[in-house]
Parts: C-alpha cells; sequence; structure tokens
C-alpha cells in the first residue's frame, strides 16, 4: 500500500494500491495540514504531524483508534514548547522528528507522548528516517519481479503492485503510451 498526506481543499491522510487504486480516506476530521507520515509495519499504524494543530497523531491501517501523541501546546521541553516539527519516523517505543525552532532531532515516546528527549542539533535538518533492518517487512515473491528478460514483472517500463502481492499493473514513463497488450511501451 502507499499512504500519503494531502491538506488542498479537504486535508486528510490517505491510502491507496501502488498502482493508484482503492484510493481510501484513512482520516478526514479534525485535520488541518498533514506533513509527515510515519509507518508502524509491524502493528499497523500510522502516525501523522499536523503543522497547523502542531500536533502529532495516530490511526491504524484502517483509520480506527486515533489517539493525539502530542500537541504543541501541551508538552514543555526545556523551556520551548514542541511546536514547529518536520519530518516524523518511528522506531522501536519512539517517535523522531525534527524541532525547526532550534534545529535539534526529538526523541518522543510513542505511547505516553511527554517522554521527550534532544538527541542532536544539526544546521539545516527537515527529514528524518529510521534504517534499521527490523523496520522492514519481508519481502515475498510479487508480480513485479524481474523476468528472464530482465524486465519487471513483464512491463516494459514500470511495474505497479495492485490490490495484492500477486496482481500488477504496468505503467509507462512520460512520452510514451502503454500497448494494446498491457506491457509494452510505445
Amino acid at each position: 500500500k502507499l499512504f500519503f498526506t494531502d491538506y488542498g481543499n479537504a486535508a486528510k491522510v490517505e491510502r491507496c494500491d501502488m498502482d493508484g487504486m482503492n484510493r481510501t480516506w484513512i482520516v478526514d476530521s479534525k485535520i488541518e495540514q498533514p506533513t509527515a507520515l510515519a509507518l508502524d509495519l509491524i502493528n499497523k499504524y500510522v502516525y501523522w504531524l499536523d503543522i497547523y494543530l502542531e500536533s502529532v497523531e495516530v490511526v491504524d491501517y484502517q483509520g480506527r483508534r486515533r489517539q493525539t501523541i502530542t500537541k504543541g501546546r501541551q508538552v514543555v521541553f526545556f523551556l520551548f514548547q514542541i511546536r514547529h516539527l518536520c519530518g516524523l519516523a518511528v522506531f522501536e517505543n519512539y517517535l523522531y522528528t525534527i524541532n525547526s525552532d532550534n534545529l535539534s532531532i526529538l526523541r518522543i515516546n510513542r505511547y505516553n507522548g511527554t517522554d521527550v528527549q534532544a538527541l542532536a542539533r544539526l544546521d539545516n535538518a527537515k527529514e528524518v528516517r529510521v534504517y534499521q533492518k527490523r523496520t522492514q517487512a519481508a519481502v515475498r515473491s510479487h508480480a513485479c519481479e524481474v523476468d528472464p528478460y530482465g524486465m519487471p514483472g513483464g512491463c516494459s517500463h514500470i511495474c505497479l503492485l495492485s490490490s495484492s502481492y500477486k496482481a500488477r499493473t504496468c505503467r509507462c514513463r512520460t512520452g510514451f503510451i502503454l500497448g494494446s497488450d498491457g506491457r509494452s511501451c510505445k
């Protein structure tokens, strides 16, 4: 699945299949400017930052069990409020984010929202990511695997997984159109 935010006409957190089909709104109320997402792949939770509400919130993949982890005006950390956050990552019991007021990486307990620690200061950080083998889903055989001719899923350009790992949709790069066979681009 692909998870994303939108704060155009109606702010929301959404998900869809990798080919863009089965688009579903996960959160569409009490949300203003969601700007960063982090996924807990093991427990199937979606965390997001809302820069207008100055909050970090969470729901499950279906949009249920919504909780506010922290609101900027609620938590004071070393004489400043946790506000102006950007970037978001989750690992084990913690969320990691950047406080753009003082350019520090913050670690926030994702269960109580109050155990906050500044880990480091950086000159111009805007995003944070955790790369750790345990956070990655196990890769299983799927429809977009490279075939004997070197083409992903038999597609000449781009292969996108559909509703299951067994189904796929072929797409073409800009300037090309998909042939009648549904695989080749012209």
